[in-house]
């Protein structure tokens, strides 16, 4: 159904089928029959409309030429198959109680599939006595005129969820300038959902279809009378807040509807948890004019965006360049991976007691025809958002088996994960065809996540990790002691390695605590026969006391900073001498007083944020 039809009642008449149309439930239905004509005599070509004359005896059984319709009532006609519909039971009781009927729009389909519009007025008549006789009516074609101001109420709306388009909305936000108080402030909120290119691609375009409908709905409860709502792009929605004592209210208005956006709704058998980031833009002094006004929200949105999704944020002046250059990098890495310009560097693993290289992490570069090499942190968030990194890690993934499987037997190939790879379509079948197309063993590859990857949808998540590990890949729980609840996830999957994350390695030098969460990350991992590397190793003091406390694995620049692919042979070869020679005499750790390994409450540091290390 299109949001304008429904086929459910169908009649005969003359040799057309008319279908009953009821009322409809969405918004955009219950504008349209606002705005529909009311019947005319002719149509808009000036010739006589073909309306169809019909009666009723007392009875409310049809009279008519055709025998089709003879002997069938008048109710049977309006309700065939659903005579207790309350949907139209107020023309059912009109005809019950002998009342006029008006305003009946149905649908006649004919034999071709041609779809004419109807509407079906009728009066009760009586003889002189004023016994009831029957109905006398007209059916009325109003198709051209239905049509002409469809098209009307388009050009100002948005065909999917009713709401004002782009067009519209700047036109009232221009007239509510306009009409601003002497004192008054307007406010324009521009809110993007969040992830919602994933949702339409994992989930299909009905889906997403759905979910639009549904947060336009959700905004027009959330407003006063005179403020205005829009669909302004594809996920993107605007409000004007008109009349504005003071700039926080609209901060009242971005909470209320941020919290609307984030109810969970099933769509299609979907449980979905949307959210949203808003920009905001005040006159004054953000802007005199509409176009102004929405580009500086547009600034603000985007900078919220890329803080942190399902916020809000104020338009500030500084932003301007910093968006213009993020907006740059995104219009860029869209065509970047067609172009050809990532490419892929490799950093070694060295294994602590066979003292070799037993590993290798794939890490992307994009070399920009302008900027140069531009590292990961420049542009792995923007991929993330805009949902590029799917295309982009099944780039990864197969260009990196197909790099290892030339390597030895015993060194494998680490791959990181992101989180938004897990929210779109499963990473499984990306894995699947990169082993197949490289021939690279499962065993030698290592799936490296982070704990956001189960914070949301765990159970999906863990659903695709228990089909990696099945394939014989090896999962790694990375920047490992930094969450909330890095333990729990121990318990909850059977990982094969634990990374340390670098901000322990880095404090080992002067804070006694680091060491003792190295050391206590290390005897975790040995007690649970995980392996456990500690990234991020940069100088022979630290590499000294990650090897006196357990740990198996070493990563970081004291052995060797991310090299392109021909480099890797060299790598594997040329073993450090801090690990030809084994590691360092130890250094002893600060002295300290015993330190229980489950807390209650984390350590007084701005990293750690785990509930038991």
């Amino acid at each position: 159904m299109n949001g304008f039809e429904d086929n459910r009642r169908v009649l005969p008449v003359n040799g057309n089928l008319i279908t009953s149309v009821h009322p409809p439930d969405d918004i955009l239905h219950r504008r349209w029959l606002d705005v529909l004509p009311e019947p005319d005599a002719a149509t808009s070509e000036g010739k006589p409309s073909p309306d169809v004359l019909w009666e009723t005896d007392a009875n409310l059984r049809l009279i008519s030429h055709s025998n089709r319709l003879s002997g069938r009532t008048i109710l049977e006609w309006i309700e065939p198959d659903a005579a207790d519909d309350r949907v139209i039971g107020a023309h059912r009781q009109d005809l019950l109680a002998r009342r006029p009927l008006r305003g009946f729009i149905h649908r006649a389909v004919k034999p071709n599939g041609e779809v004419t519009w109807l509407e079906t007025n009728g009066d009760p008549f009586y003889n002189g006595d004023g016994t009831f006789l029957g109905y006398r009516g007209v059916t009325r074609d109003i198709t051209r005129r239905r049509e002409d101001r469809r098209a009307a109420f388009l050009a100002d709306h948005d065909a999917l969820t009713g709401l004002l388009n782009r067009t519209a909305f700047q036109a009232r936000l221009a007239q509510s300038l306009a009409e601003l108080r002497p004192g008054m402030r307007l406010a324009v909120l521009l809110m993007d959902l969040d992830n919602f290119t994933l949702i339409n691609d994992s989930m299909g375009h009905p889906v997403g279809d759905d979910l639009l409908r549904s947060i336009g709905q959700r905004l027009t409860l959330c407003v006063r009378h005179c403020d205005v709502v829009a669909r302004v792009d594809g996920d993107e929605f605007a409000i004007v807040q008109a009349d504005l004592a003071h700039p926080e209210e609209a901060t009242v208005l971005a909470e209320r509807v941020l919290q609307a956006i984030s109810e969970p709704c099933e769509i299609h058998g979907h449980r979905l948890i949307p959210t949203a980031t808003i920009g905001i833009a005040v006159a004054p002094p953000n802007g005199a004019d509409a176009v102004q006004l929405m580009k500086n929200a547009d600034i603000a949105q985007y900078r919220a965006k890329a803080e942190n999704t399902g916020g809000w944020r104020f338009y500030e002046p500084k932003m301007g360049a910093r968006v213009r250059e993020r907006r740059a990098i995104e219009a860029e890495l869209r065509d970047a991976l067609s172009r050809g310009e990532f490419e892929m560097y490799y950093q070694p693993f060295y294994n602590i007691v066979a003292q070799n290289t037993c590993a290798f992490e794939a890490l992307v570069r994009w070399r920009h025809p302008r900027r140069g090499l531009v590292l990961p942190d420049q542009f792995i968030g923007v991929a993330e958002e805009t949902g590029l990194i799917v295309p982009l890690g099944a780039w990864i993934i197969k260009e990196a088996c197909m790099e290892a499987a030339k390597w030895p037997a015993h060194v494998s190939v680490a791959i990181n994960l992101s989180p938004a790879q897990f929210r779109g379509r499963s990473p499984v079948e990306d894995v699947r065809s990169a082993l197949r197309a490289s021939a690279l063993p499962a065993s030698r590859l290592e799936l490296e996540i982070t704990e956001s990857v189960l914070l949301h949808d765990c159970e999906d998540s863990l659903r695709a990790l228990h089909q990696l590990r099945e394939m014989g890949c090896r999962i790694s729980m990375d920047d490992f002691g930094i969450g909330y609840s890095s333990l729990s996830y121990l318990h909850s999957f059977p990982f094969d390695k634990i990374k340390i994350d670098r901000s322990f390695i880095q404090g080992l030098n002067d804070r006694h605590r680091s060491v003792e969460i190295v050391r206590a990350i290390a005897a975790l991992g040995n007690s649970l026969q995980l392996a456990t590397t500690a990234e991020g190793v940069e100088t022979k003091e630290q590499f000294s006391i990650v090897c006196s406390e357990g740990c198996t694995e070493v990563q970081g620049y004291l052995f060797s900073e991310p090299r392109p692919a021909r480099y890797v042979k060299e790598m594997i070869d040329s073993i450090p001498n801090e690990m030809r020679f084994g590691p360092p005499e130890s250094v002893p750790a600060p002295e300290s007083a015993p330190q229980s390994l489950l807390v209650d409450e984390p350590p007084d540091s701005d990293v750690f944020r785990g509930e038991a290390i």
